[in-house]
């Protein structure tokens, strides 16, 4: 099914507006999951609609928070988001951290009590308009096992960084610790698609490019024992550090309904051009010099991250969304 774009958020805000979240909560939450389709990243979109109305009326996600800031310095921010809904709290969260920045020169912000926000990169390119370099991390429930365990315990755990290029195109790497997102290998197990070999091992742990047996056993971390660390890295800084579940706790969303997620969340932001004044100019040397490097048969452009999903949200915006038939029947179930 093909649908308009504007059709698409006015049936989104409906039905966060029908689970009861306030009209301004909705907007922020339908431009976040809109945003993930129009950049190609489904597993962050319309398919996890139904697990955050799924989990509002399990009473896990609080629909209207009380989401209570502590500042603890002029850059500096503790938020107790009250179990909102994720968009909300990392929406207010980059917000803040942006305040700081633009007053100190850098901002950083922690949250807990929250749940899953959806794209860092998405919150990312907010810092980034502003000129400001970002880092995110957030942790997720148990999908990659620590190197030379077999039992899963760290979430895919992402990192993002951000920074002004001196385009129109932001710098934007916004990248799981696993091979792959969770969110694509639950695309996969609803759409009874295999998924690529090397990302996964089943309950035994043996290679599997089955998704649904790869949900029910463990992810591979990039490069080995290194991406194990970055993930344990992000529990620290995401979990530990906020006051957010670390170690493990983090409940899946889709099948733990015994309690909130509380997951945590670090925003970091600062000036770009708090040590070189001439930030924009040297960030266009750096790329112009890369991008000249002799190309490897069958690359056109070297790019930067965050350039593919800049032009598939120019090219997605433009058009009529697809919409499989599994989210069709999310929908249909949902807004009725």
């Amino acid at each position: 099914m093909n649908i308009k774009n504007k059709i698409l958020y006015q049936k989104v805000f409906k039905i966060f507006k029908k689970y009861k979240l306030s009209s301004k909560h909705a907007i922020i939450s339908t431009d976040a999951l809109i945003n993930a389709e129009l950049v190609g990243a489904y597993g962050h979109g319309l398919s996890r609609l139904k697990m955050y109305c799924d989990r509002i009326s399990k009473k896990v996600i609080n629909p209207n928070p009380k989401i209570k800031i502590k500042k603890i310095s002029p850059s500096i921010s503790h938020i107790d988001a009250n179990n909102s809904i994720g968009f909300v709290a990392a929406d207010l969260g980059i917000k803040t951290a942006i305040k700081h920045a633009q007053k100190t020169g850098i901002g950083m912000v922690a949250v807990k009590n929250s749940g899953h926000y959806g794209l860092s990169g998405y919150y990312a390119e907010q810092a980034v308009k502003k000129n400001l370099i970002t880092m995110i991390f957030t942790n997720a429930p148990p999908a990659v096992a620590p190197h030379g365990a077999l039992k899963s315990l760290f979430g895919t755990n992402p990192i993002c960084f951000g920074s002004p290029t001196g385009s129109k195109i932001p710098f934007i790497l916004d990248t799981s610790i696993s091979v792959i997102n969770r969110g694509k290998i639950r695309v996969a197990a609803r759409k009874n698609q295999s998924i690529p070999t090397g990302v996964a091992l089943d309950k035994f742990g043996k290679p599997t490019t089955d998704a649904k047996k790869a949900l029910a056993g463990v992810q591979l971390p990039i490069a080995g024992f290194r991406g194990s660390g970055l993930a344990w890295m992000v529990d620290i800084l995401s979990g530990v550090l906020t006051g957010g579940n670390h170690a493990g706790r983090v409940k899946d969303p889709f099948d733990d309904f015994s309690g909130p997620q509380n997951i945590g969340h670090l925003f970091i932001a600062f000036k770009a051009n708090l040590f070189q004044k001439n930030y924009k100019q040297r960030i266009k040397d750096n790329i112009k010099i890369v991008k000249k490097l002799p190309k490897i048969k069958g690359v056109k452009e070297i790019m930067y991250p965050g350039q593919n999903k800049f032009n598939r949200y120019k090219t997605n915006l433009k058009k009529d969304i697809s919409i499989p038939d599994v989210i069709k029947k999310d929908l249909e179930a949902l807004i009725s």
